[in-house]
C-alpha cells in the first residue's frame, strides 16, 4: 500500500509566500513545489531570496517537494547558452532552499511540416545533447531533474518521455501529468501502464479530451481514480501527489504557458479553485 503525500503549486491560490504558506497549513499540506512566489519565477530566485524563502518556510515546518522551474521550456533552436547559465544559478538556490529535485522540460519543437506530424527526429540529438549538460551539472549537486510531459516539447508524448528515461539509463525523473496527455491526445491510462515503473512523482490534474479544458481531479479522462488506485496497489513506497489545480486563472499563469486555459467549472477566485483542487484530490486518496 502506496503512503501518499501531498504537495502543491501554492502560487495558484496566492501570489505571496505568507499567503502561499497559511493556504497549504489550511489544507494540512506540509510540502509545496516552488514555481512563483513575491512576484518571480522560481528560476528568477537570487541566493539571498532562497535564504529568506528558506529560514520562512521551515518556521512553518513546510518543505520543498521540487522546485516547479521553466527549465526547458524554451524552443529547441533557440539560443541555449543563457538558459543554461540561468540552470546554473537555480541549482544554487536549489541547494540553499534543500531541495533535491527540479521539475523540467524537453524543449518546444518548431512548427513545421514534419513536427505537426508528430515527427520529431530532426531534433533528438540536440534534445538529447542539452537534457544531458543539465544533468551532469544537477548530478554535480546531488539534484534529480525530473521531466513532465508537456505539449509541444519534444517528451509530450508517453513514448517519447520513455525513450528520454531509457536513453539516460534512469538518471531523469518523471513527473507524470494526466491533464498534460489529454491535451495531447494520448489516453493517460496507456500511459500510466507504461510508465508506471519509472514516475518520480505525480501532477494532480485533469482535464477533458473535447477541448482540453481542465476541471477537477475525476471530473476529466485522465484516468486519475484508476491511477490513483493501481499506485496504492502496487506501490510500497511514499508517493508525492503534487496539485496543480489551473482551474482558475491566477497570477503569472501568462507566463508559464502560451495557450488559453480552458474552464468548464467556475470559482469565484484563485483560492477557492485550489481549496477545490485540494478536495477533489483527497477523495481519492483519504
Amino acid at each position: 500500500m502506496a503512503v501518499f503525500i501531498l504537495s502543491a503549486f501554492a502560487d495558484e491560490a496566492a501570489g505571496t509566500l505568507d499567503e502561499q504558506i497559511k493556504t497549504l497549513e489550511e489544507e494540512n499540506i506540509s510540502l509545496i513545489e516552488l514555481r512563483g512566489v513575491d512576484g518571480k519565477n522560481c528560476a528568477d530566485l537570487t541566493e539571498d531570496d532562497a535564504k529568506k524563502i528558506a529560514e520562512k518556510l521551515s518556521a512553518h515546518k513546510i518543505g520543498l517537494s521540487t522546485l516547479g522551474s521553466p527549465f526547458g521550456k524554451i524552443g529547441i533552436t533557440d539560443d541555449f547558452a543563457p538558459h543554461l547559465e540561468k540552470f546554473k544559478a537555480s541549482l544554487k538556490v536549489c541547494k540553499i532552499l534543500n531541495c533535491t529535485k527540479i521539475r523540467m522540460f524537453s524543449f518546444y519543437m518548431p512548427q513545421n511540416e514534419k513536427t505537426l506530424r508528430g515527427d520529431y527526429s530532426d531534433y533528438r540529438e540536440e534534445v538529447f545533447a542539452r537534457l544531458e549538460q543539465m544533468l551532469d551539472l544537477a548530478e554535480k549537486e546531488g539534484i534529480l531533474l525530473v521531466h513532465e510531459n508537456e505539449k509541444g516539447i519534444y517528451g509530450d508524448t508517453d513514448e517519447r518521455c520513455m525513450e528520454l528515461y531509457n536513453h539516460f539509463g534512469g538518471r531523469l525523473g518523471i513527473a507524470f501529468d494526466p491533464a498534460n496527455y489529454v491535451q495531447c491526445k494520448v489516453n493517460p491510462k496507456n500511459a500510466y501502464e507504461l510508465q508506471k515503473d519509472t514516475i518520480t512523482y505525480f501532477h494532480m490534474k485533469d482535464a477533458l479530451f473535447a477541448d482540453g479544458s481542465v476541471v477537477c481531479v475525476g471530473n476529466g479522462d485522465g484516468s486519475v481514480p484508476f491511477i490513483l488506485e493501481d499506485v496504492n496497489k502496487t506501490r510500497n513506497d511514499k508517493v508525492i501527489l503534487t496539485i496543480e489545480p489551473h482551474l482558475h486563472i491566477f497570477n503569472g499563469l501568462e507566463k508559464l504557458q502560451s495557450e488559453v486555459v480552458q474552464h468548464k467549472e467556475s470559482y469565484s477566485d484563485s483560492r477557492s479553485a485550489f481549496h477545490a483542487a485540494c478536495a477533489a484530490v483527497k477523495k481519492y486518496i483519504f
